[in-house]
């Protein structure tokens, strides 16, 4: 566990209320879901196609727990901008190049709140006509409320803070923390 002057070091000066989930922590549930997943997926292509920006640190230590034949490529989306809450306005930035039809597709999010980024992105690739669509969330704030799609791999149920660290940021900073904390 970090010393509060690390932690400090690390944000630059900047508290954070509290560490939620800790360097251990995150790891040994990374390593559980690359089994899962492994496990889930026996044959076929699988396809791990990463939303970005957030997703990134979750789905680089993913894909090295994942023991199978796998490809990546990566979705860019936003909904934040510089606040702290969604403008509920989903814009696709970038679009993977990979042929997705009769793949096995895993979506891998960082973390789902209102789901309606997840909900665009399904719809989206949905159509492309995958063997197999499902998602990996590393965190899961259980915010919907609307229907959402089904999470079938699920890291961590979140607390309704706003978090950053390991991928997650604010404004585009803090994903570099080896942890995820509640900003202050």
């Amino acid at each position: 566990m970090l010393s509060t002057p690390e932690v400090l070091r690390r944000t630059g000066g900047r508290p954070v209320k509290s560490i939620i989930f800790d360097e251990a922590a995150i790891a040994a549930k990374v390593e559980a879901l690359g089994a899962e997943i492994t496990e889930a997926y026996p044959d076929g292509e699988l396809l791990v196609l990463g939303l970005l920006k957030g997703s990134f640190i979750f789905l680089s230590d993913l894909v090295r727990q994942i023991e199978r034949p796998i490809q990546v490529d990566f979705l860019v989306a936003s909904s934040y901008g510089h606040s702290k809450v969604s403008s509920g306005t989903v814009r696709l930035v970038y679009d993977p190049k990979t042929r997705l039809e009769g793949k096995h597709i895993l979506l891998v999010e960082d973390i789902i709140d209102t789901g309606k980024t997840l909900k665009r992105m399904m719809t989206l690739l949905a159509a492309r006509r995958p063997r197999s669509l499902a998602i990996c969330a590393l965190l899961d704030k259980e915010l919907a409320v609307e229907i959402r799609p089904e999470l079938r791999f699920v890291g961590f149920r979140a607390p309704p803070a706003f978090l950053v660290g390991y991928g997650l940021d604010h404004a585009e900073n803090y994903r570099h923390l080896p942890f995820i904390a509640d900003l202050e």
